[in-house]
């Protein structure tokens, strides 16, 4: 079967993961990218031997069939209908849109153009996620109780480069991070029903300590620490804590989740390995799980490539727009509850993505 041809709008620094990735995927074949800045595209492609052009040039190329966003948060939406409106499937990275508003339009349009979309993140699609599907789904850990998640920093400004967005519209360690664990949530214990949350900024105010920009002030636009619970569908309570205000203290698990018959230690979600941890009730001994699928070192543009094979037969693609879209329901819905002292009820639903094969069997790399 012939690879699914596909094209990148954003040539910045993640553009290179993708670029440097594509040889795992067989599916497809990134054969071009694009930017606003062509200049920029045209680097960017001379160093990886494909073609640089501006968006035009892409969108009107009719052997592209498949478009991979990786445009900064506020422009997503609008690269998204731009690609739907050409006839192209498209991949986006992570937050699906900005608003709700925005990720509705983007669903409706390839709906009716008969288009697939997808989203990052495809964290989930690794072998340390995909394992802990697998354990929950076979019973290790008894009936799923509750779960707890935690993504505790200082910030980015002492780090990046150019750390401005992630205080503005769009940014927040909810929206920044927050899609990795809701994302890995929901694949392991389903849909939300409901969220409830407090959320504050902290400092208004943040000053760059990084180059090239040090001694440059932020003003923060959106809630720098979110505390949340979440009810899931399925009967399990969770929490969720994301804060870009932790200057030091303990160190918290990234995900647990609580079981009647034991708790299940879940690996980083901003990765794609382990290690898993499982503590089985009438002991107190942490046993590690070996990884029963692959994918297990750095897979960004697993969730891109399962598309595409979906794309060639006709299946339902893992990482798509109704969970992202859901994820991002979530997310708004905490910012949401905190202002106005209630429950988010939630108003979509997604189903849980299928496992991908056990690597036992598996050809090297191959997606079904």
């Amino acid at each position: 079967m012939s690879k699914v041809n596909v094209g990148i709008i954003g040539t910045g620094n993640i553009s290179s993961a993708y670029l440097n990735n594509r040889a795992q995927f067989p599916s497809m074949e990134i054969v071009a990218c694009a930017d606003l800045d062509v200049a920029r595209a045209v680097a960017k492609g001379e160093e990886f031997g494909i073609r640089g052009c501006s968006v035009e040039e892409l969108l009107a190329d009719p052997d592209i069939q498949l478009i991979i966003n990786l445009t900064i948060p506020q422009a997503h939406a609008a690269v998204c209908l731009q690609a739907l409106e050409a006839g192209k499937h498209v991949y986006v990275e992570k937050p699906f849109t900005v608003t709700r508003e925005e990720a509705q339009q983007v669903l409706e349009l390839a709906e009716r153009k008969g288009l697939l979309v997808g989203s990052a993140p495809d964290t989930f699609l690794g072998g340390g996620i995909q394992t802990c599907v697998k354990l929950i789904e076979d019973g290790w850990i008894g009936q799923p109780i509750g779960a707890t998640a935690f993504m505790m920093s200082g910030g980015h400004e002492s780090w990046h480069p150019a750390p401005e967005f992630y205080y503005q519209k769009g940014g927040g360690p909810m929206f920044d991070m927050g899609p990795y664990y809701l994302t890995a949530l929901v694949a392991m214990l389903g849909p939300i029903s409901r969220v409830t949350g407090s959320a504050r900024i902290s400092f208004p105010e943040r000053t760059i300590t990084s180059q090239p920009k040090h001694g440059q002030k932020v003003e923060v636009e959106v809630p720098t620490h979110v505390a949340g619970l979440i009810d899931f569908a399925a009967g399990a309570v969770g929490t969720i804590v994301t804060s870009f205000d932790v200057k030091g203290g303990s160190v918290l698990p990234h995900i647990e989740v609580y079981g009647s018959a034991g708790t299940l230690r879940v690996p980083d979600p901003n990765g794609f390995g382990g290690p898993i941890r499982l503590c089985r009730a009438g002991s107190n001994e942490w046993v590690e799980i070996p990884l029963a699928f692959g994918f297990t070192d750095n897979s960004r543009g697993i969730g891109a490539a399962d598309m595409a094979k979906a794309i060639q037969s006709g299946r339902k693609h893992r990482a798509n727009g109704n969970m992202a879209y859901h994820v991002l329901e979530a997310m708004h819905g905490f910012h949401d509850a905190s202002e106005q002292g209630t429950h988010y009820v939630m108003k979509s639903t997604c189903e849980r993505p299928a496992l991908l094969p056990l690597k036992q069997g598996l050809e090297p790399f191959g997606l079904d």
